[in-house]
Order: C-alpha cells, then structure tokens, then sequence
C-alpha cells in the first residue's frame, strides 16, 4: 500500500504541473454547508455523504468534491475566465462496498471560458498527468443524448421528464418505456360528497387527475424515434468510428462536435484512434455534467481521473445563466498504485 507522505508529495506534483498551465490555486474547508448540496443534488447526495450538523451553521458534509465550491467562488468573483487547480481530501460513503475508500485525495484542473479547445486541454493535462500509467481513455458527450431527447416527437412535459432522469439509468429506462405505449385511462374524480381526508387538497388531486387525463390522450413516442433513440444509447466504438455512426443517425450537430473535439485533442500530440467513445459514457456517476466527459481507468483499478464539462451546473448556480466551464480530477494514489503494478 502506498504511503500517505507519497501520495500527498505526487499531489502536489501533480497540482504543480497544473500551476504551470496557468492555474491558480484554489482551497476550501473540509466542512461545506449542506444546503447548496442538497438544492442542487436533491437528497440523493445524502447517500453519498458524510452529514454532521454544527449547532450555529446548521446542517454540514465533509467535503464530497471540490467543484460546487469552486463554482461558487468563482462566480462570486465576478465570473471571468480563470483557470484554477487544487488539492486536498475528499469524503464519500460506502455503503455497500468495503473496498471503496471512505477518504481520498483529490487532484483538480478546471478552466472557465473556452469551448471545445479548453475540453482538449483539460482532457491532455489529465493524460499527461498519468505519465505513463497504463490506463485506457473513454470519453463520451452528454450532449448527444439530450439533443436527441428534445428532439423526440412528444410533448416538452415529457422530454422534460426524461432530461431530469438522464443520470439514472433504470428510471430513464421506465419513463420511455412508459411513454412508448399508450397510456391507462385516468381514475375519476373524487366525489364532493364524500368527507375528504388526507393531507393533499382536492385541488391537488384534481390537478393530478387532469395530467393523467392529459397523459390518456397524448400518443405513445413514435418507434423510429424510440430506436434513433436506443441506437445512439448503444454508441461503443472507437472515437472516429463513433463519428461515423453518429453521422449515419443523422445526429450531424454531435457528429460535428466530436469530430471537433477528436481534432483539437490531435492538435496536443494525442491519437484519436486511441480513444473509445461511449454515448452513455458517465451517466450514472457524472450527473452534473452537460457536454463532453473523459475518463481513464485501467482492469482492477478505480479510476484515475475523470472530467468534462459542467455549464449545467454553473447555470443552475448563476440564475439560470451558463458560464463555460470544463475540468478534470485524477486520483493520486490510483496513479501510483497502477505505476507500481506496471513497474
């Protein structure tokens, strides 16, 4: 097992290398008001957390990333384009798995301004970083999913639903079934006559009844669009191959995007051919991203570093309003593990 002093001295390595490209260092406290995690994660952030409460600030977690911070700290000061890295450990229960660590140290490069190039950089900073542990690169574009979700044809309540469900797998997969077929016949309206009791209002009741009447008479998601649909989940190849299979969907914007991207990673001396693109890539554990999304791992390792790009988390925290922002994180002690095991 590597030693914490070793682990702490590559993370300072790695957060100098991150300086380098610009970057200014960023800190927070352990401790983060449970609030602002909560509004924007809901309360599935609760399983993920270690929660406490401290009896003058309320409700706090130990610190589960460092991106919420940053973004709040980075709007606060105005909102320009910046580049920031940063250090420290982060927390995350597991509940289910012994051999997950309950604290780790998190290494971070984040740049705000900039499109497609800024993706490129943040993504090559992370593969050098690496130096040369043996770790594969998938990458993904959640953008590909959600264009095709707005442009399916049923109404926006619906496709409403699917984008709120994107990051959950198995509910994403029970709403379309839901809404491939048609729908049952709403139940009839409570009878005035009867006491009414119960905490909901019969105006809520009434106002449900008439969104299952308005569900009854809405058609199912047409089957070429269901399969457009299922087809672009099912994207698993080569980056350039993924290209040509998006094209041939007629996702020509995403085929474009990416073909974008997989050039300006070339432009920093990497070979696209060498990067498998998967649609569906992070979609149960990257929920706060919008866009283009990396990672690196390598068989019998967790992760060594993941990213991509956050605008829907920068608008959820600046009234709605995206400002461009793309990063990465690497692991540390992942890094070293797999150098250990290669050597």
């Amino acid at each position: 097992m590597t030693s914490k002093s070793a682990i702490r001295a590559d993370a300072e390595r790695l957060r100098s290398r991150f300086e380098a490209r610009g970057a200014t260092l960023f800190e927070t406290s352990v401790l983060q008001p449970a609030g602002a995690l909560l509004n924007l994660y809901g309360e599935d952030i609760r399983a993920r957390a270690f929660v406490t409460h401290d009896p003058l600030r309320g409700e706090m977690m130990l610190r589960p990333d460092f991106t919420l911070p940053l973004v709040q700290s980075h709007l606060a000061s105005g909102g320009q384009s910046a580049r920031y890295t940063y250090a420290g450990e982060v927390f995350r229960r597991q509940e289910d798995d012994d051999t997950r660590p309950r604290e780790y140290i998190q290494v971070g490069f984040e740049i705000f301004g900039g499109g497609i190039e800024a993706d490129a950089e943040v993504f090559t900073a992370m593969a050098e970083a690496l130096d040369g542990a043996p770790a594969r690169a998938t990458i993904g574009d959640f953008g590909v999913l959600t264009s095709a979700i707005q442009n399916l044809n049923t109404p926006q309540r619906r496709k409403h639903a699917l984008l709120r469900h994107i990051w959950r797998p198995r509910r994403f997969d029970a709403l379309l079934d839901r809404f491939s077929r048609p729908a049952p016949p709403p139940p009839p309206m409570p009878d005035e006559n009867i006491v009414h009791v119960g905490r909901r209002l019969r105006e809520d009741i009434a106002a449900r009844i008439a969104l299952l009447a308005e569900e009854a008479e809405t058609p199912p998601i047409p089957f070429d669009d269901l399969k457009k649909l299922r087809a672009l989940e099912a994207i698993d190849d080569t980056a350039p191959k993924a290209v040509d299979a998006l094209r041939q969907l007629g996702e020509i914007g995403s085929a474009d995007r990416l073909a974008a991207t997989l050039e300006a990673i070339a432009g920093h001396g990497i070979d696209p051919g060498g990067l498998r693109f998967q649609t569906s890539f992070g979609l149960t554990s990257l929920e706060y991203y919008s866009g283009f999304v990396f990672g690196f791992k390598a068989d019998g390792f967790a992760p060594v570093a993941t990213g991509g790009r956050y605008d829907l988390l920068t608008a959820a925290l600046n009234n709605g309003v995206p400002v461009p922002a793309v990063g990465g994180v690497i692991r540390p002690e992942v890094r070293l593990a797999m150098k250990g095991a290669a050597a």
